[in-house]
């Protein structure tokens, strides 16, 4: 059992952040590799080559570990790192999330606008809400969380647009399956990247 208090999946594969020390899922963590040249790239895809180092998916973090030395410490040779680091991954995040939603789209696993969004949420087919971190609250309170789903509101209303071919998108929903696990996983870890749930008061709705 977890310190919160849940059982752990014992199947879900867990790392060790080099920041706070602390072993949890991967889901919550961002890859890194050491380059040919001796530097840290980021490895969001999780496929390349050589030694994971991880860190939990909070700028502040990424911060931290580039400053102290601990990609250093952790690769176990002096190696250079990118003096936006946290800026690279954080921007790399949110095209990973925006070209799934876009492929959930093309294979019609997703929708936009408020009134396509409420009739999935009304009809028990949307499994995600995906709504813009800079719409209106009171515009985005009038729908809800899906029931045993989850809502994200780490895209703003211009990246969110980009993944229905929209100037700006304000209220997205996903169907169950397809890329659908994918998108909570990188919208997990973006929204630990930029510190917010978008402010939205539908998060906590049932």
């Amino acid at each position: 059992m977890s310190r919160g208090g849940r059982d752990k999946d014992r199947t879900e594969p867990e790392r060790r952040c080099i920041v706070t020390g602390e072993v949890q899922p991967k889901a919550g963590l961002i890859r890194f590799v050491v380059g040919p040249e001796r530097e840290i790239i980021p490895d969001l895809a999780e496929k390349l080559p050589g030694r994971g180092i991880w860190v939990v998916a909070d700028k502040a973090a990424i911060d931290k570990a580039a400053a102290k030395g601990l990609f250093s410490r952790a690769a176990k040779m002096q190696v250079t790192v990118p003096a936006n680091l946290a800026d690279l991954v954080e921007a790399g995040q949110a095209r990973r999330v925006v070209d799934l939603v876009s492929l959930a789209r093309k294979s019609g696993r997703a929708v936009a606008g408020f009134e396509k969004v409420k009739g999935w949420l009304a009809g028990g087919v949307a499994k995600v809400l995906l709504q813009a971190s800079d719409g209106s609250d009171r515009g985005k309170g009038k729908l809800w969380t899906p029931t045993g789903g989850r809502w994200f509101g780490c895209l703003t209303a211009s990246e969110l647009g980009l993944s229905f071919g929209r100037d700006h998108v304000i209220h997205g929903a996903l169907a169950a399956g397809g890329l659908t696990d994918k998108v909570i996983l990188e919208a997990g870890r973006l929204t630990g990247l930029r510190g917010h749930d978008g402010g939205n008061s539908a998060a906590g709705k049932e």
